[in-house]
């Protein structure tokens, strides 16, 4: 049950993005095809962080280190360029732009998703 509102809010931190940040599209064209595009998007999304950021974090320590961690913005945002790569390649009407619209949206993301964590109960 935590799994799924896990990946629930994140589809909704992904919508927030998709109404903030101008780079960041999603068309499925109807309420219904939107929220199946933004839970689908927020599977690949989730499976993309649990596999390639501890591998980033391991190799580029130095970076986090060199930078205070300002790095992981830059982390964040290739991570959310892929996603976007991955559900264009799945054919999933989401669309991120380029970097700035992807880092903006990982910010987004990662506020939004933080703040329905601390409201959802464990």
């Amino acid at each position: 049950m935590k799994t799924i509102l896990k990946i629930l809010a994140v589809a909704a931190a992904l919508w927030v993005a998709t109404q903030l940040v101008g780079g960041i599209t999603v068309s499925g064209g109807t309420a219904t095809g939107d929220a199946l595009t933004l839970i689908a998007v927020a599977l690949i999304f989730g499976v993309v962080n649990a596999v390639l950021k501890p591998i980033i974090k391991t190799i580029g320590c130095a970076f986090y280190v060199l930078t205070l961690g300002l790095f992981a913005l830059v982390v964040n945002a290739g991570l959310m360029l892929l996603t976007g790569w991955i559900a264009e390649q799945l054919s999933l009407p989401f669309h991120v732009e380029g970097f700035w619209a992807a880092l903006w949206g990982a910010l987004v993301v990662g506020i939004v998703s933080w703040l329905l964590d601390l409201i959802i109960p464990d």
